[in-house]
């Protein structure tokens, strides 16, 4: 812990806040955070009964914690390869020490736990699963990430089906509603689950050189780029052509959710068509865009519920 003061006297207070930032990786910051109060709107929009903003602040603060303490353990066990994947990175560029880093990862994990024991056991399930594969996935001797098809899985079971269904059934729990889980849950999950495995494949794609020279094994370096890039796209596309289907369901409005995922299906197609993949910029900027639809799911999905 003193190490954490010496760097924040040296950063600065807006320095060291900033270096945190970047250790939290925001676009997951963001994910996470969108997919909580989502989750907890679509909830009500179920159950239709006095709404309590405290409930999904004790467990967004929760997840979060969860969050940052995954991808702190990522960077601690890559410094190496993120030195040539990702130098901005606050330990590959000595803004934090490894000790900093460790000490941040170890508080933000027993917060994320014990916030969560203190909430509820729906939410405690949810954290400690999420936070177990999330060690197994970048801690050796296990270190799942080595593995493209268990790195995936990692990735979307958390993101996809972990995360939706815990939140839903500790929101459940608390508004006190039937807990048996509903379609158009199920219909949210399954297109997270399969956009995440998008995300998860496509993740890899820029970071190839460091991969390939620290003997990670992805899909990318099995594949080529050309190949990962366009099965993301076409995973991409079954994803909002399959959530068409869901329109029929009475808890949503058709009109608002046919409308919304075409037009993101036409904007991804056409965003992706501009991609030049021998530059690891524009790859880069892609895979951003890919969470910024990601991040738009969690706010359409339970609007078009709301509307219905």
């Amino acid at each position: 812990m003193s190490q954490v003061f010496e760097r924040l006297q040296q950063l600065g207070w807006r320095g060291w806040l900033h270096a945190l930032w970047k250790f939290a990786r925001p676009h997951t910051i963001i994910g996470t955070s969108l997919s909580v109060w989502g989750v907890y709107v679509l909830t009500y929009a179920i159950a239709r009964t006095n709404i309590s903003l405290l409930s999904p602040l004790g467990a967004w603060i929760a997840c979060l914690c969860g969050n940052v303490y995954i991808v702190g353990l990522n960077q601690l066990e890559d410094v190496a390869i993120d030195k040539i994947n990702k130098p901005h990175l606050p330990i590959a560029s000595g803004e934090f020490s490894q000790r900093t880093g460790q000490t941040i990862v170890a508080v933000t994990g027993l917060l994320a736990l014990l916030l969560a024991w203190m909430l509820g056991s729906y939410l405690l399930g949810m954290v400690a699963i999420s936070l177990a594969i999330g060690t197994v996935y970048s801690l050796p001797p296990i270190r799942l990430k080595r593995f493209p098809f268990w790195a995936a899985l990692c990735i979307f079971s958390v993101r996809g089906a972990i995360v939706n269904l815990g939140l839903f059934l500790h929101f459940s729990w608390v508004l006190q509603i039937e807990r048996s889980i509903p379609a158009v849950v199920w219909v949210l999950t399954a297109f997270i689950l399969v956009f995440t495995f998008a995300i998860a494949i496509f993740k890899d794609i820029p970071d190839i050189e460091g991969d390939r020279q620290y003997q990670i094994t992805t899909l990318t370096i099995k594949l080529g780029q050309k190949t990962v890039f366009d099965l993301a796209r076409w995973v991409l596309t079954i994803c909002y052509l399959g959530m068409l289907f869901a329109a029929w369901l009475p808890q949503v409005n058709v009109v608002f959710l046919i409308s919304t995922h075409l037009l993101l299906l036409g904007l991804m197609w056409w965003r992706s068509w501009q991609v030049d993949l021998q530059d690891k910029s524009a790859i880069a900027n892609f895979y951003q865009f890919i969470w910024k639809l990601f991040f738009l799911e969690y706010l359409i999905f339970p609007a078009a519920c709301l509307l219905a």
